[in-house]
């Protein structure tokens, strides 16, 4: 397995203790929960850059990243489902979307990586993430709730995006 693959599976290791200490609402807890979701979060960044860097881009990589995209978004949602920050059916929305797009890649010939839909929707993710998981005062309620929506309406968008076939440019 090559660095960036390691790399990428390393940020499943902060998902248990994200969400544990997403129960602890004392502030303390949640500074420490943003702090490794945002720290597992950058790991995505590092292992693309250095999976291009050292010509490391494999399938296994293209495959893997993902999957634990899915499982460091999708589980504080949860968390957050079930502490009332958030309604479930906005984050069924999300996993609805990524069901599908997992299904759909499945079933490709080769396998390819994100484009900037995708990417959109994951710093979109990542960033309501933040705002929900952040101590915050309640000033900040609205803003984390839009920018929740608007995670949600790019996980939507990005998907229709990835399961519409493409254009056909026809030569005249």
């Amino acid at each position: 397995m090559t660095l960036p693959n390691w790399i990428t599976f390393s940020r499943l290791l902060g998902v248990p203790f994200l969400l544990y200490g997403l129960y602890n609402p004392a502030p303390q807890a949640r500074w420490i929960c943003l702090t490794i979701f945002l720290i597992a979060a950058s790991t995505d960044w590092l292992d693309g850059y250095l999976a291009r860097k050292l010509n490391q881009i494999s399938d296994l990589g293209k495959f893997l990243d993902p999957l634990v995209d899915k499982f460091l978004v999708l589980a504080p949602l949860m968390v957050l489902i079930e502490l009332g920050k958030v309604p479930a059916w906005g984050v069924f929305l999300i996993l609805a979307r990524e069901l599908a797009i997992a299904g759909w890649r499945v079933n490709q010939a080769t396998i390819s990586g994100a484009n900037i839909w995708g990417k959109l929707k994951t710093v979109s993710q990542i960033v309501a993430i933040a705002l929900l998981i952040a101590p915050l005062s309640s000033q900040w309620e609205t803003a984390s709730l839009i920018a929740f929506w608007i995670s949600v309406a790019l996980t939507l968008i990005s998907g229709l995006i990835y399961l519409l076939p493409p254009k056909v440019k026809t030569v005249e």
